[in-house]
């Protein structure tokens, strides 16, 4: 019998759920529980899953109390950070519950027949229809908004696909009682057998994405770890999409005159970000490039007093805790870096972190440094004038988010979008990429290695990844779906023209 997994807390080591890896058998009986739902709840339509959705959002508020306790257990989170994800994850059920009653993201499109310059034309109705079931996998630091009942489970279910879950092997028990509050809301609502599942154990997570009947996958974590998936799905016979978090740097730019104007200002932000939640955030700012002379002293002088009285933070395993400690190490150690401040130290028990705040010239700065340290640590890189930040920003891979504090009518504006723009996917002025809301406009993505480069993992277009496009042609109204009725109650473009 394979050994059973084991969450612990990190703040003292001491093991706090258990759990029998699934054996692959079991994952094949899932994988075609999913397969078996997948019809018939594209067939319940869009105000079914709505009604589930917003079941999901209710059953995790009902259980909110047994969630925050648990979740401090396992990952070291503080009750007021864990109760803010709790209700961004209700949130983000309900959130999704109207997206799809507004019903635009199908991009219903109708080309009634018609003489055409190319000769007559057929009938010809689009919509985006689900992909089919899709694995989802849990991220360590976010155990509800980016695992079991976060937006990918959300908006896979609300395109019409039954979700697998893989649990992340942190937090075992708060997986599990996530997943209990999925499928009693699948009770309520009388969803198909087999609409939600999940699965434990490495093994199982990789035998997960080559189920046949999988077609995309859902992963926030880390490089290594979407590498050996993309691997897995790349050799599979019918390869799928593979939607990654998986990186991120986000750097931030601070100009000569921002400096001056503001020094105190953003070096207290700038702190809060780096070391809010340990400093386990996609979009923890990792590099800060701030201008040599007096102003850019006084504002990583002011940052550096912070860092210095800020405690050691537990960090979400021992795993992430030993790569902090080896990454910022080689940090120090990599030529021209020197240390600027640390937080107190960490307990002798447990797997902590203590904040960091690193210094290197723009002319010693190199890919070197530039890799993600997950954790409560960023590096300040010193330029003095817009040559040797453009040379060092080129060591940067892409990221999530790129920020920018400015001073009005600051003259360096433009040229520096213009910079940072092919690297990013949210640009940030003057406020800090820490917090991502949950919204229409909302896009949480980038380019290679941050994620997939053409969506988003929140906001209302996540629904896009698990949809694919359908063509009817000449089809009889029978056979038509709903939605690509002539008359029907959702956005269309018709013939051309967008009908609201």
């Amino acid at each position: 019998m394979t050994d059973r997994i084991a969450s612990t807390d990190p703040r003292t080591g001491a093991t706090v759920a258990e759990a029998a890896p699934t054996t692959i058998d079991e994952v094949h009986r899932i994988a075609a529980a999913a397969a078996a739902a997948a019809p018939e709840l594209e067939h319940r339509g869009r105000d079914f899953r709505a009604r589930l959705l917003r079941a999901v959002a209710a059953r995790l508020e009902e259980r909110r109390d047994a969630i925050v306790a648990l979740g401090q257990k396992e990952t070291g989170l503080p009750e007021a950070r864990l109760g803010g994800e709790l209700t961004r994850t209700a949130y983000q059920a309900e959130f999704f519950a109207a997206v799809i009653e507004d019903g635009g993201y199908l991009e219903a499109t109708i080309d009634h027949a018609a003489d055409t310059p190319m000769g007559p034309g057929p009938d010809l109705r689009r919509l985006l229809v689900p992909i089919g079931p899709v694995a989802v996998f849990g991220a360590s630091n976010f155990p509800l908004a980016f695992s079991v009942p976060g937006g990918d489970t959300v908006s896979a279910l609300a395109a019409g696909n039954p979700v697998i879950v893989k649990a992340h092997d942190s937090h075992l028990g708060l997986s599990l009682l996530s997943y209990e509050a999925l499928v009693q809301a699948c009770a309520d609502v009388d969803a198909p057998e087999g609409t939600v599942g999940i699965v434990f154990g490495t093994e199982a997570g990789a035998a997960l994405v080559v189920e046949p009947v999988v077609k995309a996958v859902g992963f926030t974590g880390s490089l290594t770890g979407g590498r050996a998936l993309l691997d897995l799905i790349n050799a599979r016979p019918e390869p799928i999409p593979f939607y990654g978090e998986l990186s991120s740097v986000n750097p931030l730019i601070v100009t000569a005159a921002a400096a001056a104007e503001r020094p105190e200002a953003i070096a207290n932000g700038l702190v809060a970000s780096v070391t809010g939640s340990g400093g386990q955030l996609c979009t923890k700012p990792g590099v800060v490039f701030a201008p040599t002379g007096a102003a850019g002293d006084k504002l990583l002088g002011a940052a550096a007093a912070l860092i210095a009285q800020t405690a050691a933070h537990p960090l979400l395993n021992a795993r992430i805790a030993a790569s902090y400690r080896d990454i910022t190490a080689s940090y120090t150690a990599a030529p021209g870096v020197k240390g600027l401040a640390i937080g107190t130290d960490a307990p002798a028990e447990g797997s902590f972190g203590s904040p960091r705040l690193l210094e290197v010239d723009a002319a010693d700065f190199t890919a070197a440094v530039a890799e993600e340290c997950f954790g409560p640590s960023a590096i300040a890189v010193r330029y003095a004038d817009a040559e040797e930040l453009r040379t060092a920003f080129a060591a940067l891979p892409a990221s999530l988010t790129a920020t920018l504090h400015t001073a009005e009518d600051d003259p360096d504006l433009e040229p520096l979008v213009a910079l940072v723009r092919p690297l990013a996917g949210r640009l940030v002025f003057d406020q800090f990429p820490t917090g991502v809301l949950v919204s229409w406009a909302q896009h949480h993505g980038g380019p290679w290695p941050s994620t997939n480069t053409l969506h988003t993992s929140v906001g209302a277009t996540a629904i896009r990844r698990f949809l694919r496009p359908m063509v009817w042609q000449n089809a009889p109204k029978s056979v038509l779906p709903p939605e690509l009725h002539d008359d029907a109650a959702l956005p269309q473009r018709v013939d051309g023209r967008l009908r609201l």
